[in-house]
């Protein structure tokens, strides 16, 4: 067997890390396409540093001067395409429900070459959000869905998607953290650089494009980083810094310290020591259940409702004060704290990978 692995944000190359080391520890042929979607390889090359991943075999540099949904995927169509057309894999990997996903799904289908969808299932049930778009499509035109919970497998197959095409495998963010906690540990220093106390601080992080593309939404947000009277920090993405500056909003408060982008080792011990995490990020709300850290998430809606269910989520939106007065609530009452940091892990027992290759191998027992 010969696989493909498509990836273009750092957060799909978390999550498919595990995946790349079981097709290493299989001896399993495969290759790495990196679209550069969100940076360029060469912002992205200490992530693959830190893991302990080979370099991607294709970089296509896609980056930001492709400013509309529509000129970033072309593109990455087009690269993508050729490099197939080369290599002939038996299977094209993609994983969550970015526009790499999208174009990696849709060029490999058109080739004819089958398609797996890591983390399959998710739905906010807002198709404003250019993720749900994607994320359906891909759905819809796979041959392995890799759903990460129950729920995510009925959303398939009340979608009419056949049911041996699904496999409830686990989410491998799990694998990710557990894998890469303890490198964390030894590693970073990211405590010790801010002055950072164990269970004394937040972790804050917004960048969806419903958020800080919106100008009003964005106002709110940048008002309730002023209105924190709690020790924060705030890893500031690029396109966030340049939507707040194009606004002509200011960020002003002594409690909260604005950093640039951190790196995924740092971030995740940083996860792993707060008191409290608010974010529009689904990847790190799913960390944050895995951590046992409360999650305030700053939307209207998400497409982790296993997190909410369990109670270590709640989806408060962006109204200022709704989400000071909620976090306040936490930081301050035990009980509230308590029940949300020991909320139950929901996405799996850290063997999703070796699940979802067994699956390709079709080894049923190891399924």
């Amino acid at each position: 067997m010969k696989v493909c692995v498509v990836l273009g944000t750092r957060p799909e190359i978390i999550k498919m890390s595990p995946v790349i080391r079981e097709l290493e520890r299989r001896k399993i042929e495969y290759f790495v396409i990196h679209t550069g979607q969100h940076y360029s390889y060469n912002m992205d090359r200490v992530f693959f540093e830190d893991l302990e991943l080979p370099e991607p075999d294709y970089k296509l540099d896609i980056g930001e001067k492709y400013h509309t949904h529509g000129s970033q995927t072309g593109e990455m169509i087009k690269g993508i395409e050729g490099i197939l057309m080369k290599e002939k894999p038996d299977v094209v990997l993609v994983e969550g429900d970015t526009n790499s996903v999208l174009s990696g799904g849709l060029t490999a289908v058109k080739l004819h070459i089958p398609v797996g969808h890591v983390e399959a299932g998710l739905r906010s049930f807002d198709r404003r959000m250019p993720e749900e778009i994607n994320r359906i499509v891909v759905d819809h035109i796979s041959e392995y869905l890799f759903a990460p919970t129950e729920v995510a497998k009925e959303n398939l197959l009340n979608e009419g998607i056949p049911e041996d095409k699904i496999y409830v495998t686990g989410n491998t963010i799990v694998d990710a953290v557990y894998q890469n906690l303890e490198i964390a540990k030894r590693k970073s220093k990211i405590l010790d650089n801010f002055s950072l106390r164990r269970g004394e601080y937040i972790v804050i992080t917004f960048h969806r494009a419903e958020n800080v593309d919106d100008p009003e939404r964005l106002k709110k947000l940048v008002g309730m980083l002023n209105m924190l009277e709690y020790p924060a920090i705030f890893p500031m993405h690029p396109h966030t810094k340049n939507r707040i500056e194009e606004n002509g909003l200011k960020i002003n408060n002594p409690n909260l310290i604005v950093t640039e982008p951190i790196g995924y080792l740092d971030f995740l011990l940083l996860l792993a020591n707060a008191k409290l995490v608010l974010t529009d990020s689904g990847g790190i709300q799913e960390e944050s259940n895995i951590l046992h850290i409360p999650c305030l998430t700053l939307r209207d809606n998400t497409e982790r409702p296993e997190t909410v269910e369990v109670g270590s989520n709640i989806v408060v939106g962006v109204d200022p004060k709704n989400v000071i007065n909620l976090a306040n609530e936490i930081i301050v009452d035990k009980e509230k704290f308590n029940e949300m940091s020991s909320a139950p892990v929901v996405y799996g027992d850290g063997k999703s990978a070796k699940k979802m290759v067994s699956v390709l191998l079709g080894e049923k027992d190891g399924y």
